[in-house]
């Protein structure tokens, strides 16, 4: 079955919605029975109840839908936040005690980080000790509570595995300076690697689907390692909500400000749209308004998930200023209360799995300046046949290599002056170094003898004392690690004699010796493949991604004219 796009308006093909597009079988309505442009229908008050049908939909993993319409349900991208913000929150509720600590603890559900074999390896501390912090934000569309199903809808799906309709990578950079965030359009056709379910150990094959279904697959793990195998980046951890915290945040904070340039209101006669109603202008959202807006499609650009993603990337800055700045969250009782349905609502990986570790991790991303903060949506197109989305070739990888090498998104990261390069100091006749063969990757499987091919290249090259390590590991990009500065003329010579670029020679604190990782950038050959720039890298997000400051306060949504009143 084909996967649905995220078209939007400009498809050609049209169907009766179902009822839960309608938005009349979510209970939110007082109109029970009746579709929209029934006679004796009323619509929903400005701010009033959230239409399922601009939300959520498909039971099996596709939308029931045409191929060009988009897939519905990007809304809970505040849910990623939701997790964040709540490190914050929960000083608050533990400070009641010990036993109130337990409890909330207790109250977090947990499940394995990654649920594929293998992996990528943790990336080794730069000279300084410092390590980057990579966390996967992930919102479900379950309907495992009332209180889900009536904000989502959807009655008939409460039983079905829930999809991934949210998905965002956090990058923090090893300094803590700046903050990346890089979100995906859920529709994204890509390779699910083999995943084993941790509850059932049921074995999901590998196969190609929309990644949103990655997370029916054994759980967030799948989604994790996913993405792992997508990017190249290694994740440390990941945090997954449902709907029902949402709007409890939303209200702890006193609302969030946003902007739309002319009056809005999403719905239409066939029932499309979140029910959200503003007039032009600022305000400031909370509660079931602020889930309006952030599951609002219908309405905002061109009616696609890409503009909504815009609109949640909006909302999301607009929070954090919020917080940083200080907000309403001084009442106890309220603070529980919050700390209470968060926790409720939180799924996160055996390694996150205490309220303490959040707390923590809370502080991590408290350091970051607001003016720091970049938000990406993953540069993509359409599929030939425009019924699905794909990672945009040369763009998608760039902007993933920039996070691989911790380079924030924004540009602003300071540029130092290029030293000449140290001479080698040690014979390389006599130069240790270890070649370790790291194309062990989950979809493509490893490249037999990657190490020892590379390994009889350097003994013809004259480094006698090349070694192999036999074990294997996996890595996007080829590396060349030393211990320290001393060594650095040594690795570079090395480097050139192999045609590596610059920017694959790294000191690391916790290296031992000198070792050449080869990556799944090199899986044959003798000779480094020779890439265009490879020795600068990209240094900014590419247009493509539609980059969003996180202190940019002046941001509008742009309405779309179909939608206005």
């Amino acid at each position: 079955m084909r996967q649905s796009s995220v078209r939007g308006d400009r498809s050609r093909r049209r169907r009766q919605p179902d009822a839960e597009e309608l938005g009349w079988d979510d209970g939110l309505y007082e109109n029970k029975g009746l579709p929209p442009d029934a006679p004796g229908w009323t619509p929903p008050p400005a701010g009033g109840g959230v239409a399922a049908g601009d939300g959520d939909g498909p039971t099996d993993g596709t939308d029931r839908r045409t191929a060009d319409e988009p897939r519905r349900g990007k809304g809970r991208k505040v849910l990623r936040w939701t997790a964040l913000t709540l490190t914050v929150l929960i000083a608050g509720g533990a400070g009641a005690g010990y036993w109130y600590y337990e409890h909330l603890n207790a109250n977090l559900r947990k499940a394995p980080r990654s649920l594929a074999g293998g992996g990528l390896k943790k990336p080794d501390p730069n000279a300084f000790g410092q390590s980057p912090l990579n966390i996967l934000l992930l919102g479900s569309d379950g309907r495992n509570s009332k209180e889900n199903i009536k904000l989502g809808g959807a009655r008939q799906d409460a039983d079905r595995k829930p999809l991934a309709d949210v998905q965002m990578l956090l990058h923090v950079s090893a300094d803590r300076s700046n903050m990346s965030v890089i979100s995906i359009p859920r529709d994204t056709r890509v390779t699910i690697p083999q995943c084993t379910d941790p509850k059932t150990h049921q074995v999901y094959r590998q196969t190609s689907a929309a990644i949103n279904q990655s997370l029916q697959h054994g759980g967030p793990g799948c989604t994790l390692a996913t993405w792992q195998e997508l990017t190249g980046i290694y994740i440390d951890h990941f945090m997954m909500v449902d709907f029902s915290g949402v709007v409890d945040m939303a209200d702890a904070i006193g609302g969030v400000p946003v902007c739309v340039d002319n009056n809005v209101y999403s719905h239409d006669s066939k029932g499309h749209g979140s029910g959200l109603k503003l007039t032009k202008g600022t305000h400031s959202v909370k509660g079931v308004q602020a889930l309006q807006w952030l599951r609002t499609r219908y309405g905002f650009e061109d009616n696609t998930d890409i503009g909504r993603a815009k609109a949640q990337h909006m909302y999301m800055n607009s929070m954090v200023r919020q917080l940083k700045k200080g907000t309403k969250l001084t009442d106890p009782g309220k603070l529980r209360d919050l700390a209470e349905a968060a926790t409720k609502a939180l799924t996160v990986d055996d390694g996150l799995d205490t309220v303490k570790k959040l707390y923590d991790l809370g502080g991590d991303l408290n350091r970051v300046p607001t003016k720091r903060i970049t938000m990406v949506t993953m540069p993509w197109q359409y599929s030939p046949d425009e019924s699905y989305v794909m990672p945009k070739p040369g763009d998608a990888e760039a902007t993933f290599g920039m996070l691989r090498n911790d380079t924030a998104l924004d540009g602003k990261d300071k540029k130092k002056k290029a030293a000449p390069d140290p001479k080698p100091s040690t014979p390389k006749g006599t130069l240790k170094v270890v070649v370790q063969n790291g194309t062990n990757s989950t979809v493509n499987g490893p490249v037999s003898g990657r190490a020892a091919v590379v390994q009889q290249r350097l003994a013809g090259l004259g480094y006698a004392a090349a070694a192999t390590d036999t074990a294997l590991t996996t890595q996007a990009d080829t590396t060349l690690t030393y211990r320290d500065k001393g060594q650095r003329g040594d690795a570079l010579a090395l480097a050139k004699a192999l045609g590596l670029p610059k920017s694959a020679v790294r000191e690391s604190s916790s290296a031992t010796g000198m070792r050449l990782v080869i990556g799944n950038d090199w899986r044959n050959g003798t000779a480094y493949p020779e890439k265009a720039g490879a020795d600068k890298g990209a240094d900014k997000a590419p247009d493509s991604a539609d980059a969003l400051n996180g202190e940019d306060s002046k941001a509008c949504m742009k309405v779309n004219p179909q939608y206005t009143f």
